[in-house]
């Protein structure tokens, strides 16, 4: 039989892709105004429901994480992405006004920052799941 390639490796680059550049679209907006930031509204639903999709196919495949270590670095790997999927929502929901975009405040930064940090731990430790513990991987 051959070995079944995992989805949820396959969906976590657009919400990756996403959040990143809804981020650097609110700090441009800080030097070029509503050109840069009116793209983070797209991006961050864009990224939120690819996240759900993510999420749930990392669900599915949970069970073939042997336990032990790998299974440990699973679970901060989803606490870290469900922080990081929480404030990309957050933000996104604080910032619409009749489902338009409003310019980030101070909040939006700071949300965005602390998502992205998030973001970026989050995807190390799923990276370590794949590269360290083999997870995902054929024949594992």
């Amino acid at each position: 039989m051959k070995p079944r390639h995992p989805l949820h490796p396959a969906l976590v680059h657009f919400p990756i892709a996403c959040w990143s550049l809804a981020v650097v679209a609110d700090f441009a907006g800080i030097w070029f105004g509503e050109a840069a930031w009116r793209w983070s509204g797209g991006l961050l639903a864009v990224g939120c429901v690819m996240a759900l999709l993510a999420m749930l196919a990392g669900m599915i495949e949970l069970p073939r994480v042997p336990e032990g270590p790998a299974l440990r670095v699973a679970y901060w790997h989803m606490g870290t992405m469900l922080l990081a999927g929480t404030l990309f929502t957050v933000r996104l929901l604080l910032r619409l006004e009749d489902l338009r975009p409003l310019a980030p405040d101070t909040l939006s930064l700071l949300l965005d920052a602390a998502g992205f940090f998030c973001l970026a731990v989050g995807g190390w430790l799923g990276g370590t799941l794949v590269y360290h513990h083999g997870v995902g991987r054929a024949g594992k």
